[in-house]
């Protein structure tokens, strides 16, 4: 008899050794999974940022080809500014993402602050020094996913078409007639880059 409760008890010990070994392999297989998941994650921010900070490496390049304040026209605006918006959308498709430019001040309506936005664009205000922020749970247009957000600073010849309302192109006077975006100074807040990711593509493999 006690050699038969002898066995009991090893096939009890090798019955728990054998579940800890299991809640031990599942407990490193989920830590795997979530660490896949952050380098996933963090690939996909970082691939963002380096985007719009190319974007806008380019917007400021583009402005100081701006010699003369007093001759921008239309074609000043096509080779300045354009470029900036084909590249946002060049960006969006080659990525899957949505890129915005907005701004509490607008000149087209079509750069209206959503709600998630004039939030950011509130914090970007009350805070000179804030260049970037993520919202990491966010949803746009129903799909979940996360909204990068850059700001957008005043430069020096961005007052050629954004200084004084009275100093306006005649291109945007007659162009515009709602125009907001004038009486700004150099420094100030103009606006900022909205990158919105669906979590599709922040959980996809990165190469």
């Amino acid at each position: 008899m006690k050699r038969q409760g002898s066995v009991h008890q090893i096939a009890l010990l090798a019955l728990l050794g054998g579940s800890l070994m299991l809640t031990a392999c599942a407990q490193g297989t989920s830590d795997d999974e979530e660490v896949d998941r952050n380098a996933s994650v963090a690939a996909a921010q970082a691939r963002v940022e380096a985007s719009i900070d190319g974007l806008d490496v380019l917007r400021s390049s583009l402005a100081r080809q701006v010699d003369d304040p007093d001759a921008v026209d239309q074609s000043t605006f096509a080779r300045v500014c354009q470029p900036v918006g084909r590249r946002a959308q060049t960006l969006a498709q080659e990525n899957g993402w949505r890129v915005q430019q907005l701004a509490a001040r607008n000149r087209n309506p079509a750069h209206t602050l959503d709600d998630e936005a004039r939030t950011v664009h509130e914090r970007f205000a009350d805070n000179p020094d804030l260049k970037r922020v993520w919202h990491e749970d966010t949803v746009l247009n129903g799909t979940s996913g996360q909204r990068f957000f850059q700001r957008i600073t005043v430069e020096e010849t961005c007052l050629a078409c954004h200084g004084p309302k009275a100093d306006r192109p005649d291109f945007v006077k007659t162009g515009y007639p709602n125009d907001r975006a004038y009486g700004f100074e150099v420094g100030d807040l103009r606006g900022l880059y909205a990158v919105f990711v669906p979590d599709s593509l922040l959980l996809a493999t990165q190469d």
